[in-house]
């Protein structure tokens, strides 16, 4: 019996009120009190309400509300609601932070994370169970070619839940974006059709205005071989390069090249030999735009790394040795100028390709989308593990098949993929670096210590149901039964809990933005990372200007991957970095405690690689906590 005084947040977007009329339920241990239709959410971002109930309700579990429509129905995004009163001990706090739809009734659990063993009187037993029964129906595992890792069911982004599409400030930034740049291709795009492309210079007609001074120094460098093998190190696609353990079979050394033979061999020994293999793109059918046909080629690249941390090219072969056929034509830097050029170029067509579908969309947006839709499907709200990681041609189903059955878990962890690939003690690796000591800030000052709150043992966690079904749900189901190749089925301590999450907040996190931010940068100068080839691979080394503007992308075709690249690549206006998120999940004080120093940490991570980036010719920042977004979104 008393007085309850009830706070209400709407969200901030244009549209997250609502003028129909919401219900509001109090439940406590001792009993349920209806208190009507009390709110009207239109667009006041906090109501304050004061209503006298006349049961004696004790300590409050959960606040359920239904949103009635009259005649027309408005969704309201709900942020959270507080309630102070009897038995509440200070405020009590429900969170919520989503769009309240249609006439179903919502309960919303007191913001304490409760594991199934933390709540031994089943108190919210039967909430768990039925939240996530609801959640299962709405957010059901597709399917789209045979081979891939699931997606969530959906063919346009109205198939999708509501909580998971852009807000009304983002879409619409998305919306008037997308439409500008399409409007200007259109315009300027029918007049490439009748111009051409004769010279190298010529690709400055769609060099965008606006350009980064990373782009400018690639429009002006690119011919280098110290910023072509920069780039493998800390492009957009760092995630090729690897330390030789041995000369790789397919490159095959005629007998004229005894020199360059003994000059590899010599590298390899004293462990400063690396390489960069193409070979998954090896048979992709190439495409045909606009009755033309295009090319692919499966490069193989050989690098060493000097002293100074410069990691230099010493031979590429275009396309791996067949049976039958002489072996293929080995380029190296003392080749004619033209041809060692239009063999670089090669290979930055293949990385772009690589880059494109295996790095960014494969292991950045698709991975995250099995991490999400597993995540809702099997851990309902209550969990500690949900409130940690909610801040959270046929040419191409060919090569994203072929690089589905190589993920690995190792190659999802930094210190376990740096490792592999030979990259720790490589200080040139400002991508290693940075990403180890986001991975380590992650996981010893975030992960490790909301984990050690809600998991006392080991067998807290081998016991834990929903988490379980959790890390089944992501390997066996989204994953298509990745055990495999490394990835848990179950969850058997505490240390391997955090390794598993921690994989999953960088996945979506740093992993992404390693492969997004770069694009602008790298791929505005056309040359530097054509999106297609237009003349197969070269098979001699007598090679003109006009054979590598001839290979390049036409006009047309360089307009449309500028457009896109610029438009995707840029910097977000609606941004929320990494662990920045306003979003409110938990209550208790311990885990908002670790949170906050996570964010301490995260900044003193910013700072110190914004200090040594001054000192650096080429500074790198897609790691920076600060450019770090705390999801993936485009």
């Amino acid at each position: 019996m008393g007085k309850y005084r009830i706070r209400v947040a709407t969200g901030d977007s244009l549209l997250a009120g609502s003028s129909n009329l919401v219900q509001l339920w109090l439940v406590g241990e001792h009993g349920e009190k209806d208190l009507g239709k009390i709110l009207r959410p239109i667009r006041i971002r906090e109501v304050q309400l004061e209503v006298e109930v006349s049961l004696y309700l004790g300590r409050l579990l959960l606040v359920k509300l239904r949103k009635h429509k009259s005649l027309v129905g408005f969704d309201w995004f709900c942020k959270w609601i507080a309630v102070q009163g009897p038995g509440t001990q200070g405020e009590a706090f429900f969170p919520c932070y989503r769009w309240v739809q249609g006439n179903e009734i919502i309960c919303l659990p007191e913001g304490t994370a409760r594991t199934v063993r933390d709540d031994p009187q089943n108190q919210f037993k039967k909430h768990r169970e039925k939240e996530l029964e609801e959640r299962r129906k709405v957010y059901r595992w597709g399917f789209w070619k045979e081979g891939l890792i699931l997606p969530i069911a959906g063919n346009t982004q109205w198939d999708l839940p509501r909580n998971e599409r852009f807000l009304e400030d983002k879409d619409l930034d998305f919306s008037l974006s997308l439409a500008k740049v399409l409007k200007d291709l259109a315009l300027k795009g029918s007049l490439d059709l009748t111009n051409s492309v004769r010279r190298l210079e010529d690709f400055n007609k769609v060099f965008p205005q606006g350009k980064t001074p990373l782009a400018e120094r690639v429009r002006n460098c690119w011919k280098d071989d110290a910023l072509f093998g920069y780039q493998f190190l800390n492009g957009a696609n760092p995630m090729l390069l690897r330390r030789s353990t041995s000369l790789p079979s397919r490159l095959v050394l005629p007998p004229e090249m005894e020199d360059l033979k003994t000059q590899l061999e010599k590298e390899l020994q004293t462990g400063s030999l690396f390489e960069a293999d193409f070979s998954l793109l090896d048979g992709v059918k190439p495409n045909v735009i606009i009755f033309k046909q295009q090319y692919v080629a499966a490069p193989l690249v050989m690098l060493k790394l000097q002293p100074d941390g410069r990691l230099l090219p010493m031979v590429i072969q275009l396309q791996p040795p067949r049976n039958g056929c002489p072996p293929p034509v080995l380029f190296l830097p003392s080749d004619p100028p033209m041809a060692w050029l239009l063999a670089k170029t090669w290979v930055r067509s293949s990385d772009f390709q690589l880059h494109q579908l295996q790095s960014h969309l494969l292991r950045g947006h698709l991975i995250a989308e099995v991490i999400s839709v597993a995540t809702m499907r099997s851990l309902p709200s209550l969990h500690p593990i949900y409130k940690v990681v909610s801040t959270g041609s046929g040419g191409h189903v060919d090569i994203l098949q072929r690089a589905t059955a190589g993920l690995t878990y190792r190659s999802f962890c930094p210190p376990d993929d740096l490792a592999d690939r030979g990259l720790l003690d490589v200080k040139s690796s400002l991508y290693g670096q940075d990403a180890l000591r986001l991975w380590g800030v992650i996981s010893r000052r975030y992960v490790e210590k909301m984990v050690s709150l809600f998991y006392k043992s080991d067998g807290a966690v081998k016991d834990d149901p929903e988490l379980q079904a959790w890390c089944r749900e992501i390997t066996e189901t989204g994953l298509q039964g990745a055990q495999d190749r490394g990835f848990p089925i179950s969850l058997e301590s505490r240390a391997q809990l955090c390794h598993f999450i921690t994989m999953c907040i960088f996945t979506c996190t740093g992993q992404h933005a390693s492969t997004h931010q770069g694009q602008l940068d790298w791929y505005s100068w056309i040359p530097n990372g054509p999106c297609t080839m237009q003349k197969p691979p070269p098979i001699s080394k007598d090679v003109t200007e006009k054979d590598i503007v001839d290979s390049l992308p036409n006009l047309h075709q360089a307009r449309t991957q500028k457009t896109f690249i610029k438009f995707l690549g840029r910097r977000q206006p609606v941004m929320v970095a990494l662990g920045q998120h306003k979003e409110n999940y938990f209550s208790d004080p311990g885990p908002q405690a670790v949170l906050k120093q996570f964010q301490e940490e995260l900044a003193a991570l910013d700072k110190e690689i914004e200090v040594r980036n001054a000192g650096l010719d080429l500074p790198y920042e897609y790691l920076r906590p600060s450019m770090v977004e705390n999801s993936v979104t485009i």
